[in-house]
C-alpha cells in the first residue's frame, strides 16, 4: 500500500516530492509519433507513386518531353531528261521564346537588324506574345544571316533564340521556267502552275518524333519516332530543258528587239501531244517573288486569248477539201483585192486576181478564203473549228486555262461567217493554236495536249482525213518559200510547213485600236512527216514591222532549227541551201 507523500513546509509553503519520469510512456508516444510520420510519407508515396502517376509524368513531360517534326522533302520536278528544274533545299529557320526575350528587350535592336527586320515592329511581336513559348522571327533565311545571327547569340549571350531545319523551294531555270513550274508559298504548299496542280502528289509528310529538352529547349535525346517522314514524289514533265532555254532565249530578244509588250511560244511533239517548250514575256524570278510579279506569274500561252488572223485559213480550207467542194488547183476569183459581205468589206493587202486554192494560202488571200467559207454553211464552219479544239481545253491540266472563244453558229451573224474565214471574231491560245496544226501534221489525228512526259503517244481522235492533211501541209510548204510570206521561217535542211498572221487587237467596245498588233507565225518541218509543231505570237511590236513573216517567223526559223537537232530528226532537203549555210543540218 502506497503510503501518501509528505509535504514538507518551508517557511509556510509546502512543496510536493519530484515525479520520477515514466520510460515506457516516452517510448509509446515516440513510437506513435514515427509511426504516424511513416504513414504519412508511404501514403503521400503511394498517392504520387500509383494515384497521381499520370498526372505527374504529364507534368513532367510538359516541361521537358516535347512532339517535334522531322522535316521531309518536297518531290522534285524534272524535265523530261531527268534534270532537275525544282528541287527542295534545306535551310535555316528562326524561332524564339517571347517568354525569355521579354527579360532581353535591349538586344532586340540588333536582333532585328540581323535579320533584316524593323526593331519597333520585333519589339511590338515579342510584348504581344509575352505568355506564349514559340514564335517565329524569320522563315527559311540566308546562310549570311544565319551566321550572323549564331554570331550576334553567342557575343551578347541572347537567351530563347533557336535555329530549326526546314525545306526551301529553288528553282535552277529561274524565269525560264517560271511560268510552268508556278511556286510555293512559305509552308511549301504550291500555289500557281505545276507546283499546284500536282501539290499532292510533290507534297510532303513530315514525321513525327518525341524528344527530351533541357531547360533552354534544347534537345537533349530522342526518346522515339512515332512517324516515319515520307517524302513527296518526284514529277517528270514534258518539257526539254534544252530546248525551253533556247526558245526563251530567242523569244527574249526578239521581245526586246522589237520593242513588244510581249510574247509566247509554243512546241510540240507530234506524235505524242507533249508539249517540249513554253515560254513566255516577260517573264519572273520564282526564287525571289515580289507583289509587282502578280501580272506577270500568268502562264499566258494557256490563259490568254487572241485572234489567230490568217493562221487559220489552212483550216478552212481543209475543210473545204474533207467535203470535197474544192482540190488544191481549184480556181477563185478575188477581183481586186475587195469584196462585199453582209454590208462589210474584206480586202486583201494587194490585189492577187484569180487564184488557185494554193495560191489563197501562199498569198494569204483574205477574199479568196471567204469564198472558200461560203461554200460551207455556218454550221460546217463551226464544227470544223470545233473539231479542231477551239473553244475546248487542250487537255493540258494547268490551272486557269482558258477555253478561248468560239460562238455557237446558231449565234452568227452574216458579216461573221466570213470574219471567222481568216480569223476574227473567234479567240484561241497559243497552245489551242498548235494542238490544231498539230492535226494538220498528224495526219488529222487530233490528240490531247500534255504537259507530262508521255512513255506511248495516246491512240486520238481522227478529225480529217490522211490525205487531205497533207494535201494543206504541201499548200503551206509554199508559204515558206520565196512566193510566200514567210520565207524567213525556213530552216536549212528541212521542208517547212507554215502560215503567217498579224491580227489587230481588240479595243473592248471601241473595236480594234489603231497601231496595235499581234504577229503570228504557226508551222511544222519536217512538212514531209512533221515532227514538232511551233506557234509564235509577238503581242504589240513597236519596232517598225508588225507583220508575222517579219516578227514571228525569225523566231520560229531559230528555235526550230535547234528543236530538229536536239531531237536528231533527219533532214528532208538536203537541197544546195544546206552547203550554202556551211553544213548547219547533220547529214
Amino acid at each position: 500500500m502506497a503510503l501518501p507523500k509528505r509535504r514538507i513546509k518551508h517557511g509556510g509553503r509546502s512543496t510536493r516530492d519530484p515525479v520520477t519520469p515514466n520510460p515506457r510512456v516516452r517510448r509509446r508516444v515516440l513510437l506513435g509519433g514515427l509511426a504516424f510520420a511513416f504513414v504519412m510519407v508511404a501514403s503521400a508515396v503511394f498517392y504520387r507513386q500509383v494515384v497521381e502517376t499520370e498526372f505527374l509524368r504529364g507534368e513532367g513531360e510538359r516541361r521537358y518531353l516535347r512532339v517535334g517534326e522531322i522535316p521531309a522533302r518536297r518531290g522534285m520536278i524534272l524535265d523530261r531528261n531527268g534534270e532537275p528544274l525544282a528541287a527542295s533545299t534545306p535551310v535555316e529557320t528562326i524561332w524564339a521564346d517571347p517568354r525569355k526575350l521579354v527579360t532581353q528587350l535591349e538586344v532586340l535592336p540588333e536582333l532585328a537588324r540581323c535579320l533584316g527586320l524593323k526593331p519597333a515592329e520585333l519589339r511590338e511581336r515579342v510584348q504581344a506574345n509575352a505568355k506564349r513559348g514559340f514564335i517565329y522571327l524569320k522563315r527559311r533565311v540566308s546562310l549570311e544571316e544565319t551566321g550572323a545571327l549564331r554570331e550576334l547569340i553567342k557575343r551578347r549571350g541572347i537567351d530563347g533564340v533557336d535555329f530549326e531545319t526546314e525545306y526551301r523551294r529553288f528553282y535552277p531555270g529561274v524565269e525560264v521556267f517560271g511560268h510552268v513550274l508556278g511556286f510555293t508559298d512559305v509552308e511549301d504548299r504550291g500555289q500557281e502552275g505545276m507546283e499546284s496542280v500536282y501539290d499532292s502528289l510533290l507534297r510532303a509528310e513530315p514525321g513525327l518524333r518525341r524528344v527530351i529538352q533541357d531547360g533552354r529547349q534544347r534537345i537533349v535525346q530522342e526518346v522515339e519516332q512515332i512517324r516515319p517522314p515520307r517524302p513527296g514524289k518526284d514529277l517528270v514533265l514534258s518539257l526539254d530543258r534544252r530546248l525551253q532555254f533556247l526558245a526563251y532565249r530567242e523569244l527574249k530578244a526578239a521581245v526586246a528587239e522589237n520593242k513588244a509588250v510581249g510574247g509566247t511560244a509554243v512546241v510540240l511533239d507530234v506524235t505524242t501531244g507533249e508539249v517540249l517548250a513554253m515560254v513566255n514575256q516577260p517573264g519572273y524570278n520564282p526564287n525571289a517573288l515580289s507583289g509587282r510579279d502578280a501580272e506577270r506569274r500568268r502562264n499566258r500561252a494557256l490563259t490568254d486569248v487572241m485572234e489567230p488572223g490568217s493562221t487559220v485559213k489552212p483550216l478552212v480550207v481543209a475543210a473545204v477539201l474533207e467535203r470535197g467542194l474544192v482540190t488544191p488547183t481549184t480556181r477563185v476569183n478575188t477581183a481586186g483585192g475587195t469584196y462585199a459581205v453582209a454590208g462589210g468589206i474584206v480586202r486583201d493587202v494587194h490585189s492577187y486576181g484569180t487564184l488557185d486554192v494554193t495560191g489563197i494560202i501562199t498569198k494569204s488571200s483574205n477574199v479568196g478564203v471567204v469564198k472558200l467559207a461560203q461554200m460551207m454553211d455556218y454550221a460546217s464552219l463551226w464544227k470544223a473549228y470545233d473539231q479542231l479544239g477551239f473553244g475546248h481545253p487542250t487537255g493540258v491540266e494547268f490551272p486557269a486555262e482558258t477555253r478561248g472563244v468560239l460562238r455557237h453558229h446558231t449565234r452568227w451573224r452574216p458579216f461573221d461567217h466570213a470574219t471567222m474565214a481568216f480569223g476574227y471574231s473567234v479567240s484561241v491560245t497559243a497552245v489551242q493554236l498548235a494542238q490544231a496544226y498539230a492535226v494538220l501534221a498528224a495526219d488529222g489525228v487530233k490528240r490531247p495536249i500534255t504537259l507530262i512526259r508521255r512513255d506511248h503517244a495516246p491512240e486520238g481522235t481522227r478529225v480529217l482525213s490522211a490525205k487531205t492533211a497533207r494535201a494543206v501541209r504541201v499548200m503551206m510548204e509554199t508559204v515558206v518559200s520565196d512566193k510566200g510570206t514567210a520565207k524567213r521561217a525556213s530552216v536549212p535542211g528541212y521542208r517547212v510547213a507554215g502560215k503567217t498572221g498579224t491580227a489587230k487587237k481588240a479595243s473592248g467596245s471601241r473595236g480594234y485600236a489603231a497601231g496595235r498588233y499581234q504577229a503570228v507565225f504557226a508551222g511544222m518541218a519536217p512538212a514531209g512527216n512533221p515532227r514538232l509543231v511551233m506557234v509564235v505570237m509577238i503581242d504589240e511590236p513597236h519596232g517598225g514591222a508588225y507583220y508575222g513573216g517579219v516578227v514571228a517567223a525569225p523566231i520560229f526559223a531559230k528555235v526550230m532549227e535547234g528543236a530538229l537537232r536536239l531531237f536528231n530528226v533527219p533532214p528532208d532537203d538536203p537541197t544546195p541551201s544546206m552547203l550554202l549555210a556551211g553544213g548547219r543540218a547533220d547529214p
